[in-house]
């Protein structure tokens, strides 16, 4: 049984000073994938996390405080893959691929396009590269789990507030109808399988006390081949963990 966290801590540095390394030794994870380090190359260091008896594997952005992707992982991969071989995007340090025996896992953080529409442009851009991209590796690899934060919100089921009218970025109908392509063409998503009804967020706004009131979204997704249908064991929102505006999403697999 694998055990894998997925988790946007925005800002890595920010999460140590919380308790995030305390939390990390209390327990017993095979991988914990990192969204939004904000950490650039001179933190790269292999052995960051090597007290904890983790190999530390790094994809930075070149922006200082900016974006960035990380997994810890016990057993040190076979294979690596450092960013999607798109100059563009792989300035911003949003993909990691891991090979081992019998299983691939991708960390990957997708573009958020809430700071306005040229961003919200740039992140439409992405997914219509990324996906192709994607597709050729889920063809390639074996149990092929793809985790991260992706912005964009799949279902009305959700988010809090399924009737908005605002189309914001993170909700609009072409990012679902991509996460709907998706979720049919090429992967499962782990949370759904075995809770397809249930109504759970991954994300709250700091404004407004939107996590008191449980107004959230889910953005963040652990995402299986079709063939690990039945490997998904179990699923959890850690809700409780509070490093971040963000929750990890923590899932067992039968591999």
């Amino acid at each position: 049984m694998k055990k894998i966290i997925s988790y946007n801590v925005n800002g890595l540095r920010s999460a140590i000073t919380k308790g995030f390394k305390e939390w990390v030794a209390e327990n017993d994870f095979d991988f914990i994938c990192l969204q939004e380090t904000k950490m650039d190359a001179s933190h790269a260091d292999p052995d960051y996390f090597k007290d904890l008896n983790y190999h530390s594997y790094w994809h930075c952005a070149e922006k200082k405080g900016y974006s960035g992707v990380l997994i810890l992982a016990k057993e040190k991969a076979t294979q690596v893959q450092m960013g999607t071989g798109n100059d563009i995007y792989d300035r911003e340090g949003r993909l990691i691929v891991l090979d081992y025996p019998g299983f691939s896992l991708a960390n990957c953080y997708f573009p958020s396009g809430s700071s306005g529409e040229e961003r919200h442009q740039f992140k439409m851009q992405f997914l219509d590269d990324m996906y192709p991209v994607f597709k050729k590796m889920n063809e390639q690899k074996n149990n092929f789990i793809v985790v991260g934060d992706y912005n964009i919100v799949h279902q009305g089921l959700d988010i809090h507030n399924p009737e908005r009218t605002d189309n914001p970025s993170g909700y609009r109908p072409e990012e679902r109808a991509w996460l709907d392509r998706w979720f049919s063409e090429m992967f499962h998503d782990s949370f759904r399988l075995l809770y397809p009804d249930k109504k759970e967020y991954s994300w709250w706004s700091y404004r407004a006390g939107s996590y008191g009131k449980d107004k959230g979204w889910r953005i963040d997704y652990q995402s299986v081949s079709k063939p690990m249908k039945d490997k998904v064991k179990a699923f959890r929102h850690l809700r409780e963990i509070r490093f971040s505006d963000h929750c990890p999403l923590e899932a067992h697999y039968n591999l």
